[in-house]
């Protein structure tokens, strides 16, 4: 009785090991969107922040898929908005959706973050994103641990400018070499921001090593190499998201 008693409670714990194994495969890792803490468009006294278009689009497509996302900014809390257009039906959707309209308004800081809970990092844009991405080390590291995981590292827009700075192992920048898009000096200068932003995102990659592509002014424009999606403009903020979900159902 003991022996048979022994070898149901073995057979029991090797079902329930695999069980939980099986599960913990089949959890999809969650994403993380980084979103600027930024308010104001250097001395101009314009206000600034993340582009709502360019986190509500892409956070459709991949919320409706069913990936859990979290959000976390340089300095956490209660990030700037721009581009605040309810009349657009998604902006709509994501600013009455109480949970993630929560979620972004306690948005992490850097330190909040465990790289290993997440499958992507995605830098959303708006003009912030050109004062508080580039230099934010933590930020950084956080997206360089999660591409050496196998992850990805996306953008749109402005968002890239979180990318000029990374890092990966092998002391390469991640965009030496790689197919790379964002905002373009034509658009920087459509704005009239040539000489109000930091630098020049378009510049700015293409010293890191960046192959870089564009279309025209506000054209839906989206580059995937080597687990790296970017997009030019808002216009791209879907299709940035529909990119990070084909490559995640690889």
């Amino acid at each position: 009785m003991k022996k048979l008693a022994f070898l149901l409670l073995a057979v029991f714990t090797i079902g329930f090991v695999q069980a939980q194994t099986k599960k913990s495969k089949n959890m999809k890792k969650k994403i993380l969107f980084v979103v600027t803490s930024h308010d104001k468009k250097g001395s101009t006294g314009e206000d600034t922040g993340y582009y709502l278009g360019e986190v509500s689009h892409p956070w459709e497509v991949l919320h409706k898929a069913g990936y859990e996302i979290d959000f976390v900014s340089p300095k956490g809390g209660t990030p700037p908005v721009d581009g605040f257009d309810l009349k657009d039906p998604v902006n709509k959707e994501f600013w009455e959706n109480k949970e993630y309209k929560n979620k972004i308004d306690h948005s992490m800081t850097p330190s909040q973050v465990n790289p290993k809970e997440y499958s992507t990092i995605f830098y959303a844009g708006g003009h912030g994103a050109m004062w508080d991405f580039a230099d934010n080390k933590e930020l950084s590291d956080i997206a360089s641990e999660i591409y050496e995981n196998g992850g990805i590292v996306a953008g749109v827009c402005h968002g890239p400018a979180g990318l000029v700075n990374i890092k990966l192992n092998n002391g390469k920048y991640l965009v030496d070499g790689k197919k790379i898009n964002a905002f373009t000096n034509e658009e920087e200068a459509e704005v009239k921001l040539t000489d109000v932003v930091p630098f020049l995102l378009e510049n700015k990659l293409k010293e890191r090593g960046a192959q870089f592509e564009k279309s025209g002014l506000w054209q839906n424009h989206v580059v995937t190499d080597q687990r790296v999606i970017t997009g030019q403009n808002p216009q791209s903020a879907k299709s940035v998201g529909e990119a990070i979900l084909k490559e995640l159902n690889k």
